[in-house]
C-alpha cells in the first residue's frame, strides 16, 4: 500500500497535527521525519489538548505505531519528558519505534546554539536555542552521535570524547564559557538509554516490511515548506528539508511509495522567528488575529507574526512539494471581517511577479498585491459538509483553491478534533 506525506506549505505552524489527528482512524504508522523538539503540534481531543514535539501525534491514536525516522535528531531527555508527561494522562508509548540512523542531540549542541545565536545580534537566525542547527551540522561533519551509539557504552564514550575535543575549545576559547566535562555527559546518555533501548529498531525496514504488507503508512514533517533549508528563505530557516522529499529521505522510504502528499495551509499566514513576510501587519490588525487564532508557540511560547493569506508562496509549496491535496485550517478565525484581502502577486522595485523572487535580496524587498474578499459574520465552528460554510466563506476557500493549484480537500473550522469540514477524502 502506498504512504501519504503531510507537509506544512507556510512557514510552519500550518496545523499538522490537526491533520494527522484526522487521519488517524485510516493509519497504521505515523512517521515523524525531520526536525527535532524545535517543532511542535497541537492536538485537541475533546476537552483536553496535547503539545508534542517530537512524538509524532500518532501517539494518541491507540491502533497507530508512532515512527520518530532517522532524519530526526532527538534530545534524549526531551523525549523522555515528553513520554513521561503522556503517561501521567493514560496515554503509553510502549508502541513507540526510534531509528538506530537518527542523531542525538548533545550538550555542547545546545550550549553552542545559544551562545552563538547572541553574538549574531541583530544577523541572528531566530532559532529556537535547542541544539538543532549544531546536530545536524555534526550530521553533515560526519561527527555526530546516533542513537544505535546509545547500544555500545565504548562507542558512545570515544565518540563524546572526540567531539569535546573540539567543541571545548570552542566553547572556552572562543565564546568563554565553560567547557563540558565528556565524562558526565557519557553517564548521562547511558542513563538514557536503558529506557530508550526497547524502542530502538531499523525503522526504514519495518516501515518496508509494513507497507509490503497493505498498511498505510503516513509521512509527518516539522515546521514549513518556506522553512526548508533549500528550498525556504535561507538563511532565515530549519536545519533539514521539511519538504515531500526530504520525507524520502528522513523515513527511508523510497519515492515510489509516495502517492499522496498533503499540503497543509493556514487560512491566513504565520511565522516563528526573523526572516522576510511579505504579508506581515504589524498593526492592530495583526495583532487581532495573533489573539483570536491563539498565535503562540507550541514548542517556545513566542509571539507567531500574523498577516493575510499569500498565493505566492501556496504555489511555491504546491510546485516544490507536489502537492495533491490541501487542507485548510483555522478558517474560523477569519469570521467576522468585513473584508478578507488575499496576497496574489508581489511588487518588487515596480515589478510584478507572480512567483517567489529568484534572488534573497529581491523577496526582502517585495511587497504584496492584495485582492480583496466579501467577509463572513456566521460562525462556522459547527459546520459538517462545505454547503454548511456561509456563501461568502465558501468563495473564499474556492479562490485559494485556485490560486494555490491544488484541491482544497479538508476545512478547520475549529480546534476540535471533530470540527473538520471534508471536501474529500483524504486518504
Amino acid at each position: 500500500m502506498p504512504a501519504a506525506v503531510l507537509v506544512g506549505a507556510q512557514w510552519g505552524d500550518e496545523g499538522k497535527g490537526k491533520a494527522t489527528d484526522l487521519l488517524g482512524g485510516d493509519v497504521d504508522y505515523v512517521v515523524r521525519y525531520q526536525g527535532g523538539n524545535n517543532a511542535g503540534h497541537t492536538v485537541v481531543i475533546g476537552d483536553q489538548k496535547y503539545a508534542l514535539h517530537l512524538l509524532p501525534t500518532g501517539i494518541l491514536s491507540p491502533d497507530v505505531v508512532p515512527v520518530i525516522g532517522n532524519g530526526v535528531v532527538i534530545d534524549p531527555g526531551v523525549l523522555l519528558g515528553e513520554i513521561d508527561g503522556l503517561a501521567q494522562r493514560g496515554i503509553s508509548a510502549e508502541r513507540l519505534l526510534i531509528s538506530s540512523n537518527a542523531h542525538l542531540i548533545m550538550p555542547h549542541h545546545k550550549a553552542l546554539d545559544k551562545v552563538t545565536e547572541r553574538y549574531l545580534g541583530k544577523a541572528r537566525i531566530g532559532t529556537t536555542g535547542r541544539g538543532i542547527g549544531p546536530a545536524y551540522g555534526d550530521k553533515v561533519a560526519r561527527m555526530g552521535v546516533r542513537v544505535q551509539d546509545l547500544l555500545d557504552p565504548g562507542i558512545l564514550a570515544k565518540k563524546i570524547e572526540v567531539a569535546l575535543t573540539e567543541k571545548n575549545q570552542v566553547l572556552t576559547k572562543v565564546y568563554n564559557r565553560r567547557g563540558i566535562d565528556p565524562a558526565a555527559v557519557v553517564e548521562e546518555y547511558l542513563a538514557y538509554a536503558e529506557r530508550l533501548k526497547p524502542h530502538i529498531a531499523d525503522t526504514s525496514l519495518v516501515l518496508s516490511k509494513a507497507l509490503d504488507d497493505d498498511k498505510f503508512v503516513l509521512l509527518e514533517g516539522g515546521q514549513g515548506t518556506l522553512l526548508d533549508l533549500d528550498h525556504g528563505t535561507y538563511p532565515f530557516v530549519t536545519s533539514s528539508s521539511p519538504t515531500s522529499g526530504g520525507a524520502c529521505a528522513g523515513a527511508g522510504i523510497p519515492p515510489n511509495r509516495l502517492t499522496k502528499i498533503i499540503g497543509i495551509l493556514k487560512a491566513y499566514t504565520t511565522r516563528v522567528g526573523s526572516g522576510p513576510f511579505p504579508t506581515e501587519l504589524t498593526d492592530d490588525m495583526g495583532e487581532w488575529l495573533r489573539q483570536t487564532g491563539g498565535e503562540f508557540g507550541v514548542t517556545t511560547g513566542r509571539d507567531r507574526r500574523c498577516g493575510w493569506f499569500d498565493a505566492v508562496i501556496a504555489r511555491y509549496a504546491t510546485r516544490v512539494n507536489g502537492i495533491t491535496d490541501y487542507f485548510l485550517t483555522k478558517l474560523d478565525v477569519l469570521s467576522g471581517l468585513e473584508r478578507v484581502p488575499v496576497c496574489v502577486a508581489y511588487d518588487v522595485d515596480g515589478v510584478r511577479h507572480d512567483e517567489i523572487p529568484m534572488t534573497q535580496t529581491d523577496f526582502h524587498h517585495a511587497k504584496p498585491i492584495y485582492e480583496e474578499f466579501p467577509g463572513w459574520q456566521e460562525d462556522i465552528t459547527g459546520a459538517k459538509v462545505f454547503e454548511d460554510l456561509p456563501p461568502n466563506a465558501q468563495s473564499y476557500v474556492r479562490a485559494l483553491e485556485e490560486m494555490s493549484g491544488a484541491p482544497i480537500s479538508a476545512i478547520g473550522v475549529g480546534p476540535g478534533r471533530d470540527q473538520t469540514v471534508v471536501v474529500r477524502p483524504l486518504v
